[in-house]
C-alpha cells in the first residue's frame, strides 16, 4: 500500500469529516506512504475499535471510489491507539507533522516498538509488520 503523497490531503480531509460527525476533535492527521497518525480527542460516547473500524471502512470506500491510491489494496488488520495527557498535545502535533524528516531515521516498525516500550506494552515481534 503506497499512500502517495499527491491524494494524502484528500485522504486526510475525508477522516476528518469522520472525525467531526463523530463528535471528534481532529488537532492532527498526518503520515508517510505506508501509515497515518490522527491526534485527536475520542468523544466519551465513542469506543476507539468503533471510531478505528468506521474510519477504515469508510476511508477504504473513499480510496476505491476516487480512485486515489492506485495500489491501495486496504488498511492492515491492526491498529495502535495510544492516550496521552492533553498536556502532550503540542509535542504530538509536532511529532505529526515531522513524520517525513521522523522516517528518515526510523522506520514504521522501529517507531511502533519505541510506542510499545513507552507505554509499557508487552508485545510479540512475530505479530508486528
Amino acid at each position: 500500500m503506497t499512500l502517495l503523497e499527491s491524494g494524502q490531503e484528500r485522504l486526510y480531509k475525508f477522516i476528518w469529516g469522520i472525525l467531526k460527525n463523530k463528535k471528534c476533535h481532529l488537532y492532527r492527521i498526518g503520515g508517510i506512504e505506508n501509515h497515518l497518525h490522527i491526534i485527536t480527542h475520542v468523544h466519551p460516547t465513542i469506543a476507539v475499535a468503533d471510531l478505528i473500524k468506521d474510519i477504515k471502512l469508510s476511508s477504504s470506500d473513499f480510496i476505491k471510489t476516487e480512485m486515489l491510491f492506485p495500489d491501495f489494496n486496504g488498511w492492515q488488520n491492526g491498529y495502535s491507539a495510544f492516550t496521552y495527557h492533553i498536556s502532550s498535545k503540542d509535542n504530538l502535533i509536532k511529532y505529526v507533522k515531522n513524520q517525513k524528516q521522523h522516517h528518515q531515521k526510523f522506520d514504521f516498525k522501529e517507531e511502533l516498538i519505541s510506542l510499545l516500550i513507552e507505554h509499557g506494552i508487552e508485545y510479540n515481534e512475530k505479530y508486528l509488520l
